[in-house]
């Protein structure tokens, strides 16, 4: 048997270790890396870009015909399906409150399939540098620059408004009720609704029904109950808890985190903390833990993105 020498074996333990599936959150940003499974409706409140790992991809906006593509743009809270050619499939998420798509690069104005050759190879490439690297310094990455290369213009909210949906998104498990919002920034309840809704384009509960079911991506690698799990992102019960994560995700909140064990998830900002990164010392700027992947009941693989 060969022998390595104590500097070959500190080397190989220093090198980059590659993942098969990742997912970077931030609080109003996720690229995910990783598995499609079969297809069911979900409503995400992002601007979506589906991006091919390889080959093609198929997507269905709104109970529309199938459209074949490399690239599909979905836009936010607008049902759909996807079906992938390939094993894994790149998946964008852009909070909508978060970016003023009137001036936003035209990609992200798109709806249903694209043809971007430049983006896809650019987000195909990234895939690959992140999923081989040991992203030692992801936390202090501009996501927009990296991803669209130029900084994303921010939508501009009525203050009050925007004080609320900041307060949502920093704790999207509280018990946020409207009436008690409106009062917090000083508005009757029918006036704060119809501002709300003005403002950020989606009433009021359904952002904050989605802001709970995302702050879901950055639990998938907690060991906790189910039933904790749902309590402590907010749910009344477990059953509400899995409706309404099968209403954004189109999957049981069960089957989603069988699906990501074996994904690598780097959370920054407000979004989680995890305790040491995939690689085995902690790591302030980019920590993860890894998670082995399964399948769904019927056979499947399941999926996040």
């Amino acid at each position: 048997m060969r022998l390595m020498s104590a500097s070959s074996q500190r080397e190989k333990a220093a090198a980059p270790r590659r993942v098969d599936r990742l997912m970077w959150v931030t609080p109003d940003r996720v690229f995910y890396v990783g598995l499609l499974g079969s297809p069911t409706t979900r409503i995400m409140g992002s601007v979506m870009l589906y991006v091919a790992a390889e080959g093609s991809i198929r997507v269905r906006i709104d109970g529309g015909d199938w459209q074949v593509t490399d690239m599909a743009v979905v836009p936010p809270y607008t049902p759909h399906e996807v079906l992938s050619e390939a094993r894994l499939i790149n998946v964008i998420k852009v909070e909508a409150e978060t970016v003023d798509l009137a001036v936003a690069p035209e990609l992200l104005r798109q709806r249903g399939a694209v043809a971007a050759d430049g983006f896809v190879a650019h987000t195909r490439k990234l895939s690959e540098e992140l999923r081989s690297s040991r992203c030692e310094n992801l936390m202090s990455v501009d996501f927009d620059r990296l991803l669209f290369e130029q900084t994303l213009a921010p939508r501009r909210i009525d203050p009050r408004i925007r004080e609320v949906v900041e307060t949502i998104k920093r704790n999207p498990a509280a018990p946020a009720l409207a009436e008690d919002c409106a009062q917090d920034v000083s508005l009757s309840f029918s006036r704060f609704l119809h501002l709300f809704k003005e403002e950020v384009e989606i009433p009021f509960r359904s952002f904050r029904s989605w802001k709970r079911a995302r702050g879901l991506l950055c639990r998938v690698n907690e060991k906790s109950s189910l039933t904790d799990v749902a309590l402590d992102s907010g749910y009344p019960d477990s059953s509400h808890f899995s409706h309404s994560i099968r209403q954004v995700y189109g999957l049981k909140p069960k089957d989603i985190f069988a699906g990501s064990r074996r994904l690598a998830v780097y959370a920054n900002g407000d979004s989680a903390a995890f305790s040491r990164d995939r690689f085995g010392a902690a790591d302030h700027a980019c920590a993860a833990r890894p998670m082995t992947g399964a399948a769904a009941p019927n056979g499947n693989p399941t999926r996040l993105g």
